[in-house]
């Protein structure tokens, strides 16, 4: 199952049954995830525009789920009724829901939020098991590969448009003068402009306490979501164009 991105450097981790559930009652499901994935390609300067660009890679992705295959949001609404009296209402909204002959997958991608996050679409795929409402959570993440290259690819960004100077890096996005003043104190320690903006760049907008796989499994390891059957993805350094 999931060969096809497993070859092209995806992580995929599955627990709590997750992977014979998908194998056995779901393949379409799991087909379909795949399909999107495959094609999903993120261009270097698109992370440098707007000072993130993870906006755009997340809509890139939901549209294909949502245009292609029908995944759409959901709003969940559990509520405990006694005596025919209504007691507790509770909603979960997912992004990404579909219902499949042999069950429901609930789907959330977090390209580049802050790690907090994770622990809310856990919680959230652990109720909606506990009650009934779907059979695996899903998440799709910036994986390990993807995350200790993006700092080098960044440079070699820098390197290949001959970004020298926060002036030339007004055609991509305008610093602001804190930004500006970290660049070129990072310049002088890095000893060149290049490796001083990706230090500074990549840890203001990618770094360790936003959404990634370490981040991901620390969860894990801590068995937050369980006992929901989880399906983990994480993107490969191999989806960045430069």
């Amino acid at each position: 199952m999931f060969e096809k991105i497993r070859k092209k450097g995806f992580q995929i981790r599955a627990l709590h049954h997750a992977e014979a559930i998908l194998k056995h009652d779901m393949p379409d499901a799991a087909e379909e995830i795949e399909a999107v994935l495959l094609d999903v390609s993120v261009p270097i300067e698109e992370l440098v525009r707007g000072g993130g660009g993870e906006g755009l890679v997340t809509q890139r992705i939901r549209r294909s789920f949502s245009g292609n295959h029908k995944w759409k949001k959901h709003v969940f609404e559990i509520k405990k009724i006694v005596d025919g009296e209504q007691k507790e209402s509770v909603s979960r909204e997912i992004d990404h829901v579909k219902v499949f002959p042999g069950g429901t997958i609930a789907l959330e991608i977090e390209w580049n939020n802050k790690d907090p996050f994770y622990d809310r679409d856990l919680e959230n795929f652990k109720r909606l098991h506990a009650e009934g409402a779907i059979s695996i959570g899903g998440l799709i993440t910036r994986g390990k590969s993807l995350q200790d290259a993006l700092q080098d690819y960044l440079e070699e960004f820098a390197v290949k448009h001959d970004i020298d100077s926060v002036e030339k890096l007004l055609p991509y996005y305008t610093p602001t003068p804190r930004q500006a003043g970290l660049y070129e104190k990072a310049a002088k320690i890095k000893g060149s402009f290049a490796k001083g903006w990706a230090y500074v760049f990549f840890k203001d907008k990618y770094g360790q306490s936003t959404t990634h796989w370490r981040k991901l499994e620390d969860r894990m390891n801590r068995g937050v979501g369980n006992p929901c059957p989880l399906l983990l993805i994480g993107l490969p350094k191999e989806v960045i164009s430069l």
